[in-house]
């Protein structure tokens, strides 16, 4: 799959002087939060039949299925070399979402994603799922992730090259 980063589908809320674009991803319901940081990277993702539930809407899980491929995508993306899978040195310790309107079977979604804040042992993440015809917010979701240690099974500070190639990525300070 190619880089989801803003394209012409995606209207910029500001373009960096090398031709990167950002999006606030606003919204007219005021229940949802503003975001705090602009939006580099979207993923288009794609529900099956089996992703909806008695009430003919999307299952709620499913939203953090999305949510974790949309991740894999980013640090794909953010990172020079990509993500080396077989030394993972973050773990997912906490995650919360808040939904805002039901998503229905054929409707297109896509994952917006950010870093939004780091601290010296983890990072939260946030992520919003979009209706991309309508820009309508079905979801909010935050994910903390701890540095980890595979090796001793012990929590680590986060590597402060990992944050340097982050935050060039998101051409911010993080």
């Amino acid at each position: 799959m190619t880089d989801q980063n803003m394209t012409d589908q995606a209207p910029a809320d500001f373009t960096t002087p090398d031709g990167v674009e950002f999006t606030y991803l606003a919204s007219d319901n005021p229940r949802i939060p503003v975001a705090e940081h602009p939006f580099r990277h979207r993923q288009p993702v794609q529900m099956r039949f089996t992703d909806i539930d008695m009430l003919g809407h999307l299952n709620n899980n499913v939203y953090l299925t999305f949510m974790d491929l949309a991740k894999v995508e980013y640090f794909s993306h953010a990172l020079p070399d990509g993500m080396d899978w077989r030394s993972i040195n973050a773990v997912v310790v906490h995650i919360d979402v808040d939904f805002f309107a039901p998503s229905y079977f054929n409707e297109t979604l896509e994952v917006w994603t950010t870093i939004s804040s780091v601290s010296t042992h983890s990072f939260t993440m946030e992520q919003r799922i979009i209706n991309a015809s309508t820009r309508q917010t079905k979801c909010v979701g935050r994910t903390v992730m701890a540095g980890f240690d595979p090796k001793t099974a012990t929590g680590r500070a986060i590597d402060r090259a990992w944050v340097d190639e982050v935050a060039a990525y998101e051409h911010r300070h993080i």
